[in-house]
């Protein structure tokens, strides 16, 4: 078989993702970044991307993180039409919009009595990761660096989880003159668990699904 014969052979045996796949996948990544982000906003942590971004803004500044998330977004739309598609972008769109818009109702919707930061810290991040990679596989982002993220391992073979890493720990670094040592050292354990997720579970050619 030639190559390319066995390249037509190989995407004509990809199950694409069915239209409510995406959308299923879509608000179940959402709810629980969303999920994550207010545990983090609780213990006063913070994590990597736009998000982190936007966390660290909203320690400075006391805006809202929906708006400070909504806002730092919106000059990554132009990569995302430019490189990705309008259908990636305005996929990426809705996901932003549903993490800022679930992160408001969360905090209504949870309370905690009681957090401890070490627990929130990887908890947290766990669920952020697994938020992200449910949205990864659907050829999601949520705005920002996951959108560099993805482009770069589709056309370079950069993992994501890798190079998110490298700048989260650079957004992480201006947290130190915001956040108490404390809090600071475990976003940094926090932004590990984050990107360590996606790093082993969303490798090219372990998993398979077209949209």
């Amino acid at each position: 078989m030639t190559t390319d014969r066995k390249a037509d052979a190989d995407d004509a045996a990809v199950e694409r993702h069915k239209l409510y796949e995406d959308v299923l996948a879509i608000l179940t990544g959402t709810l629980i970044v969303s999920l994550g982000v207010v545990i983090y906003s609780k213990a006063v942590l913070l994590t990597g991307s736009t998000a982190g971004l936007a966390l660290l803004l909203q320690y400075v500044t006391g805006t809202s993180f929906w708006l400070m998330f909504s806002l730092v977004n919106l000059p990554f739309y132009l990569l995302a039409i430019r490189r990705l598609g309008w259908l990636f972008t305005l996929r990426t769109f809705l996901a932003v919009s549903l993490v800022s818009l679930f992160s408001q109702l969360t905090a209504h919707w949870v309370e905690f009595a009681r957090l401890e930061p070490i627990y929130a810290a990887v908890v947290g991040g766990g669920l952020m990761g697994m938020g992200l990679l449910v949205l990864f596989r659907h050829r999601t982002g949520l705005g920002g660096i996951n959108i560099l993220a993805i482009y770069l391992q589709e056309k370079c073979g950069i993992r994501a989880g890798y190079f998110q890493l490298a700048v989260d720990l650079a957004i992480l670094a201006a947290a130190f003159f915001v956040l108490p040592p404390a809090n600071f050292m475990l976003s940094v354990v926090g932004a590990a668990v984050v990107n360590m997720m996606l790093a082993i579970n969303h490798k090219p050619g372990r998993y398979v699904g077209v949209t």
